[in-house]
């Protein structure tokens, strides 16, 4: 007996909650128009602190989108993802008809890298101020890195594997490779993407530990990688949900195959240590163009982590050339959308991963707002978008703690 083929992974349905667009339609929009929505942090209790600029979500009203009873036992950045998830079924034509039968068909897998702060700062004010009788009972699960899967799993009736990925950000790319293996195993259909909400006070505190992060206050100068001028980065908040399928599932119920989830490898190089960020990026594009199937002359777009810190971003085009060889590391289109918006930890690759798609579908790459003047040998697009009609992306992540993931996204096959 001749063994199973082995399952394509796809995307099909993106929802997404950005500082630059709720849905994929807005956040398209302003990508590909290069928009910098890089503002003056707003949030209460803020004033005070050093860090001044951020990406916030601003055009957000959950109680229009998500049911009371959920709302009350989830923090902001829960309520991002369940918004996402609704948008990613609906683009994926993915209706409680289709899996009511089999409600084990579907599996959610999310990552997260800071939790719930704003609902954990209320609650322990709440606390200190009053007593313990005024401490909601969702305080134990609500500012925890699972809740999301747990609650678009409940909300949703899904059954299939329900999971969390907790590697640093580049667990936003990560999620993707475990919900790929997840359909190749036999899970038809499963909802995976990240989104963080760190700009309460408590959060932003947190944050402030970390050299990497930019304190300047202008909004067009705070986060400004591949340049002589960079600084560090700006925070954001949002992150972005989508639908990966079995392709011939998807295909059979009639939904849209916007892009194949080829390849994935992930490495660790330690916390801090940028410079040993060089070698373990270059080995996980590597990986990831291994289990792809792909030469690295075909990857036609890349995805650049791009922290914005100068040793960082010497790793990272360093990397390039040697993953993708001398030449076309320095030719290929190098795109950076987040410093238009601010990095959302996690949800930053998943948004990442949102713009990859859209950039193979609509066939334009956009550019990196906020960097004219580039110093690396990188062929960053600045200033428009441009038409280069890719086949082929690259999507690089790394956390602060010293992680570094490759996803590689192809046009669908016909």
């Amino acid at each position: 007996m001749s063994p199973a083929p082995e399952r394509t992974a796809v995307i099909t349905g993106i929802g997404v909650v950005a500082p630059n667009g709720v849905g994929s339609t807005a956040f398209w929009k302003a990508t590909q128009a290069g928009q910098s929505v890089l503002d003056r942090i707003t949030r209460k209790g803020c004033e005070h602190l050093p860090l001044r600029i951020a990406g916030e979500v601003r055009d957000f009203d959950p109680h229009g989108l998500i049911e009371e009873r959920y709302l009350v036992q989830t923090d902001r950045f829960t309520h991002f993802s369940l918004a996402a998830a609704d948008m990613a079924l609906e683009q994926g034509l993915l209706g409680r008809a289709d899996y009511e039968d089999d409600s084990f068909s579907v599996g959610v897998i999310t990552a997260a890298g800071s939790g719930g702060g704003e609902f954990g700062q209320r609650e322990l004010q709440q606390l200190w101020g009053q007593g313990p009788k005024y401490v909601g009972p969702y305080q134990s699960i609500a500012w925890f890195y699972a809740a999301t899967s747990g609650q678009i799993s409940i909300r949703g009736g899904f059954r299939g594997p329900c999971q969390v990925v907790a590697s640093d950000e580049a667990g936003g790319l990560d999620a993707f490779a475990q919900a790929a293996r997840t359909v190749r195993r036999g899970t038809p259909t499963v909802l995976v993407g990240s989104a963080e909400a760190p700009l309460a006070p408590y959060s932003m505190v947190c944050q402030l530990g970390y050299p990497e992060l930019s304190t300047h206050q202008d909004p067009t100068r705070a986060y400004r990688p591949f340049t002589a001028a960079a600084c560090g980065f700006s925070p954001a908040e949002g992150g972005a949900v989508m639908l990966v399928e079995d392709r011939e599932r998807a295909a059979a119920r009639g939904a849209p195959i916007r892009a194949e989830v080829a390849g994935h490898a992930a490495t660790f190089t330690g916390a801090g240590r940028w410079d040993r960020s060089r070698e373990g990026l270059a080995h996980a594009i590597g990986g990831a163009l291994r289990q792809a199937g792909c030469a690295p002359e075909e990857v036609d777009v890349v995805f650049a982590d791009a922290l914005g810190v100068p040793e960082a971003d010497t790793a990272e085009a360093l990397a390039l050339t040697d993953a993708l060889g001398a030449r076309h590391g320095r030719t290929v289109p190098v795109t950076a959308p987040k410093t238009g918006t601010g990095r959302a930890y996690c949800g930053s690759a998943a948004l990442d991963v949102a713009a990859a798609v859209l950039t193979l579908e609509h066939g334009v790459v956009p550019p990196t707002p906020n960097v004219f003047d580039v110093c690396h040998d990188l062929n960053v697009v600045t200033g428009s978008a441009a038409a280069t009609r890719p086949r082929t992306a690259l999507v690089l992540s790394r956390g602060l703690m010293g992680s570094n993931s490759a996803l590689v996204l192809r046009t669908p096959t016909r």
